[in-house]
């Protein structure tokens, strides 16, 4: 390993995750020199007061790169840090509060699964119905070769996990923790599973525990790593709404997918396609906004009835019959405003197809004719 991503493994243990005057240090001074002083312990870098100087200096006294690197790789982890060949370069969109680096489980390449990428987030206390549309969403996409990817909590991102697994796709769990140590402990398979079948990704050194303003931080990496963030079931203090705004700030596409309007946990939801978010309802218009050019979904129609099938006149005639009684053939050529003779001749084919029937001189819709249209369903 180079001694700049050293120094990187090095600062992981001192810096926490997002912190843009961490990353000016970085940026202005270079990731070795930063190293430097924070050993040494001598003049605070700018930006920090001397409180804080002291603190990250205790920390640096602590840090080990060598053994988080040999922890890590004991767990079967690596670390992936800017200029690294498996490095997602859309991560660099973020500035100053670009990772560090990432530690990484899994055989895949993070930058190639990253390249074709859709985050599914949503709430953790979730529904029925959002536990099933981020399943049958992310099997979708996955079925359709897409990467993909949310943060391994309970609720809506173990199901879209799971709907990716389920679909034999790929599926990326970005965690808020030491890859080595899943959070939350009850997706520990869930997680094992994805190290295996995906890749498990996170900022912290092995052993590091999650923390609420870890989770939101933990956001933002995954609506930099992907093209588009869909929200599936979201309250409006949902921690999941971060990453959609996180996304449009970076300039992804923010999409979400409607619930019921009497439903709380959809409040968030709603409020975020009042703005600049378009609604999706399914894989295929996910992939139409995030995908390449021509990726289309399908036209949305009604089903197709057979009475949708008869020629205009046919229609018509069809149409000017009473629903409760018979008619004569005048009384329905007026109706359809067609001529004697060409009503007649469309009684007649109608018939044959079974949707009307002789009453002594007049015609009378048949009892599957009038229940089609009460149901909307074809009669034959």
């Amino acid at each position: 390993m180079s001694a700049e991503l050293l120094a990187r493994v090095f600062l992981c243990r001192v810096v926490e995750p997002g912190d843009e005057v961490g990353g000016r240090w970085v940026r202005e001074f270079r990731v070795q020199e930063v190293v430097r002083r924070l050993r040494d312990g001598g003049p605070a870098l700018p930006g920090v007061s001397d409180v804080r100087w002291a603190g990250l200096v205790a920390r640096a006294r602590r840090a080990e790169p060598e053994r988080d690197l040999a922890v890590a790789a004991a767990a079967g982890a690596r670390f992936v840090g800017p200029g690294d060949a498996e490095w997602p370069g859309q991560l660099d969109d973020l500035g100053d509060a670009r990772p560090l680096g990432l530690w990484v489980r899994g055989r895949p390449s993070l930058r190639m699964w990253a390249l074709r990428s859709v985050a599914v987030v949503g709430a953790r206390a979730c529904t029925e119905y959002g536990t099933h549309v981020a399943a049958t969403l992310a099997s979708g996409l996955a079925e359709r070769g897409w990467v993909v990817v949310s943060g391994g909590a309970y609720g809506i991102d173990g199901a879209a996990h799971r709907g990716a697994l389920a679909a034999r796709g790929a599926t990326i769990a970005v965690l808020a923790c030491g890859v080595d140590r899943p959070y939350p402990r009850g997706h520990a398979a869930l997680i094992g599973r994805i190290a295996e079948q995906g890749l498990v990704v996170g900022e912290l050194p092995p052993g590091d525990h999650p923390t609420p303003s870890r989770f939101i931080l933990r956001n933002r990496v995954i609506a930099a790593l992907t093209r588009g963030t869909v929200v599936v079931e979201a309250a409006c203090r949902s921690g999941s709404l971060a990453t959609a705004r996180a996304a449009q700030r970076l300039g992804r596409f923010t999409m979400g997918v409607p619930g019921p309007v009497t439903s709380a946990l959809s409040a968030g939801v709603h409020e975020l396609l009042r703005g600049e978010a378009t609604l999706v309802t399914d894989a295929a218009e996910v992939v139409e906004l995030v995908g390449d050019m021509g990726e289309l979904a399908p036209p949305r129609r009604g089903p197709v009835l057979p009475r949708d099938l008869l020629e205009p006149a046919a229609r018509a005639v069809l149409a000017a019959l009473p629903g409760d009684r018979a008619a004569g053939v005048e009384e329905i050529a007026l109706g359809a405003s067609a001529t004697r003779d060409e009503a007649i001749a469309r009684l007649y084919e109608l018939r044959a197809l079974g949707y009307v029937e002789r009453h002594g001189d007049g015609w009378k819709l048949t009892r599957q004719a009038v229940m089609s249209v009460r149901t909307g369903r074809g009669p034959c």
